[in-house]
């Protein structure tokens, strides 16, 4: 031990972690020797290199020091008082406003011992400041959130790119307005609003959120089929940030009384178009507005990047494949049916093929494809559009959704008069198609002659590969999962969800959850014989056929996804 290092004992908060032996003396003596060299709280310094955990440290600086602790966690963010004080001393000293009550401002902080801080803030507001104590690692997460959230000053967005974004209207869409509708103070809204919408981007998003709410204005995007919160704009700005984004989609702004659907096109560069469709909602405290975004390089996801099993991609190929037939694609709303389908017509586009889609509305555009959207305004329902492909001398059909009996009576003649059709229906797996067609009035004769192929999906995100961890499971766990006591004996290594900086929430992307059932001719008697789903899916389950929770465990086991996660995808 040096003779500076001798000379420095522990004082203060460091005498307390010492005492209460989460710090020995030596690690207290480096500690101040580095804090001092770094210019860093020593707070800040034992949380950052994990010295002491955050919990342990606020523990004891509220004893140490009598201030009170609180739970972040505890706290409405969005309610924050955050706009009293400036950013910058919020940035310099590490506090947050958490309330005001009268004239006094109660000051989240991670280091009790900061009077600078609090004597800076009560100078530069005026109010009285008391020390709310909080853990080091929540008070930095929290920060960062309302800084980024608030964003309350929008002219700081510098990127001459947004402002020289092309936007490309969809000629189509209601006629609402131009640029000319906002005036030019708006300038630092329509930045935004491309910020938005780049970031999105970026963030591989498949949806965005505006939503008003009486005292804040949050936006959120969906990543990976979940939530997340990523900004809240002032409630001031809220009107004008939904008029840009109506005026963009070819809206009527002046009505906010019903809802609105619109279509905006990016052009990110010479090469790359996104296509936003766009919808807004009157609500109790304003217009919602939701952006799907639709990009069209999702339809170049090859077969191999869906997450089939070997079996499972055989027969889906053996089946598109073959002249005439129905192929069927089942699942919730947001399970990829699309994407699905779109694989298999990349796959069969050929010079010599002709091709004819009609969806609601169409959300890939393909060269070569004849793509159609449905309008019933004017009369283009799947049952039309399927009825004028026949006189199209088409090849491969694909309707976007199988809704009534008139499209499935339609589809099931085209697939037993010489063309392929593909198609999707909303049932919970893929033996439930069957029983559906039936119970809408189509001949169990024709649903057994026509049908090829039935694939039931669900999407279920990716363990990061960064930071998944193994997780202890007991063998009565497993089994009660749904491992079988074989795959138990032979071993089986879960994984669970951590997070790190290149993911969300320990997950990064998605994969397919597949059944895929080839329907044989024992299939075909109990569809004849008027079987229902459960017997359907016994038949299946003889076949070999996995069920969509079996082929989930399959990716638990191979660590591509988590239970906890296959739970939330599978599991009623």
């Amino acid at each position: 031990m040096s003779t500076e290092q001798a000379q420095i004992l522990p004082t203060g908060l460091a005498r307390r972690l010492v005492r209460d032996k989460l710090l020995t003396e030596q690690q207290a003596r480096n500690a101040h020797i580095e804090c001092t060299r770094r210019r860093q709280p020593l707070i800040q310094y034992l949380v950052s290199e994990k010295v002491v955990d955050s919990r342990s440290i606020a523990a004891a600086a509220s004893q140490e020091f009598g201030v009170p602790l609180l739970d972040l966690d505890a706290l409405d963010r969005q309610a924050l008082p955050f706009a009293l004080v400036d950013e910058k001393l919020i940035r310099k000293h590490r506090v947050l406003p958490i309330h005001k009550r009268g004239n006094r401002l109660f000051l989240a902080v991670s280091d009790p011992t900061n009077d600078r801080a609090l004597d800076e803030i009560r100078f530069n507001t005026g109010l009285a400041t008391d020390p709310i104590l909080v853990e080091e690692a929540k008070l930095a997460a929290a920060i960062d959130q309302a800084i980024d959230a608030q964003d309350t000053s929008m002219t700081d967005l510098m990127d001459a790119d947004l402002d020289n974004l092309d936007i490309a209207h969809d000629d189509e869409a209601g006629a609402g307005g131009d640029d000319s509708d906002l005036n030019v103070d708006d300038a630092p809204v329509v930045r935004y609003v491309n910020k938005v919408l780049v970031d999105a981007i970026a963030a591989s998003a498949s949806d965005i959120h505006f939503e008003p709410y009486e005292k804040f204005f949050r936006i959120r995007y969906r990543q990976d089929g979940m939530l997340r919160e990523v900004a809240n704009p002032p409630v001031s700005i809220a009107s004008r940030l939904v008029a840009r984004l109506k005026v963009m989609s070819r809206m009527n702004i002046a009505e906010r009384r019903v809802p609105q659907d619109g279509r905006i096109k990016l052009k990110l560069s010479r090469t790359r178009d996104i296509d936003f469709r766009v919808n807004t909602l009157p609500t109790l405290y304003g217009e919602k507005v939701v952006l799907r975004i639709l990009d069209s390089s999702a339809a170049n996801v090859g077969i191999d990047e869906l997450g089939m099993e070997p079996e499972q991609k055989t027969a889906f190929l053996q089946c598109i494949k073959k002249p005439y037939g129905m192929v069927l694609v089942t699942g919730p709303t947001g399970s990829g049916k699309t994407v699905s389908l779109y694989s298999a017509l990349n796959i069969l586009n050929a010079a010599d093929i002709n091709i004819s889609t009609v969806e609601d509305p169409v959300e890939i555009q393909v060269p070569g494809i004849n793509q159609v959207s449905m309008n019933p305004k004017t009369g283009m329902t799947f049952a039309a559009a399927l009825r004028a492909f026949l006189r199209q001398d088409p090849d491969i059909v694909m309707v976007g959704e199988i809704r009534d009996l008139e499209t499935a009576e339609i589809a099931v003649k085209a697939a037993q008069t010489g063309h392929l059709v593909l198609s999707t229906l909303h049932t919970n797996d893929a033996p439930q198609c069957l029983t559906r067609l039936a119970n809408m009035g189509v001949p169990p004769f024709n649903i057994a002659s026509s049908v090829l192929l039935i694939m039931a999906q669900r999407l279920a995100r990716r363990l990061c590969p960064h930071c998944r961890e193994e997780d202890d499971l007991p063998r009565e766990a497993l089994m009660e999962e749904g491992f079988t006591e074989a795959e138990i004996a032979e071993g089986i290594t879960v994984y669970k969800a951590i997070g790190c900086d290149r993911c969300v929430d320990g997950y990064k992307g998605r994969v397919g959850i597949f059944q895929v059932i080839k329907v044989s001719e024992e299939m075909g008697r109990l569809i004849m014989e008027g079987g229902n789903s459960i017997q359907l899916a016994d038949q299946a389950d003889k076949e070999g056929y996995a069920d969509l929770r079996r082929a989930g465990l399959r990716k638990v086991k191979a660590g591509v996804t988590s239970l906890l996660e296959l739970n939330r995808v599978t599991k009623d």
